[in-house]
C-alpha cells in the first residue's frame, strides 16, 4: 500500500510539473507623453505578422490605459519568447491613431525604442526576449505634430 501511495504522489507531481507552463511578467513604462489626456493603446505580441497592431494574433495582449496612469503597466502571465510592443497615445479617445495625410498626429512608440523611418519599425527592431522572469520595457513616446 505504501508503494502505491508513493507512486500516486509521484504521478500527481509529474502531472502538475509537466502540465504547468512557465510564464513571465512584463512591466511597461510609457514616458515622454505630451499630456495626460486620453488613453494609451498598447499591443503586446509575439508574432511578427501581427506587429504593430496585434491583428490576427489571438494570444496578443491589447491594453488601454489612461494616459495619466501610463507610468507602470503590468502585463502578467506571458509565455516566454520574443515579443514586441507598440503604443499609441490616443489623446482624443477615438480608438485609433489619427493622421494628417499619412503622418501620425498623435504619439506613438515601440519597445526597444528603435529609430523611426517611414512607417513602423520591423518586429525584429522592436522585439526583445522575455524569459521566465520579470522584465521591463520603457517606451519613449514620439510626436511628429
Amino acid at each position: 500500500m505504501n508503494h502505491l501511495t508513493k507512486g500516486a504522489a509521484a504521478l500527481a507531481i509529474a502531472l502538475v510539473a509537466g502540465g504547468a507552463m512557465p510564464t513571465a511578467d512584463l512591466t511597461l513604462s510609457i514616458d515622454n507623453l505630451r499630456s495626460d489626456r486620453g488613453t494609451v493603446m498598447i499591443c503586446v505580441t509575439s508574432q511578427a505578422s501581427a506587429f504593430p497592431d496585434c491583428t490576427g494574433d489571438t494570444k496578443a495582449r491589447r491594453l488601454i490605459v489612461d494616459a495619466a496612469n501610463a507610468g507602470s503597466i503590468p502585463v502578467v502571465g506571458l509565455a516566454p519568447g520574443d515579443y514586441a510592443v507598440a503604443a499609441i497615445h490616443d489623446e482624443n479617445r477615438n480608438g485609433k491613431l489619427d493622421k494628417r495625410l499619412i503622418v501620425p498626429r498623435e504619439g506613438f512608440g515601440f519597445s526597444r525604442n528603435p529609430p523611426i523611418g517611414f512607417g513602423p519599425p520591423a518586429f525584429s527592431a522592436a522585439s526583445f526576449d522575455l524569459a521566465g522572469g520579470p522584465a521591463r520595457q520603457t517606451i519613449h513616446m514620439k510626436y511628429i505634430f
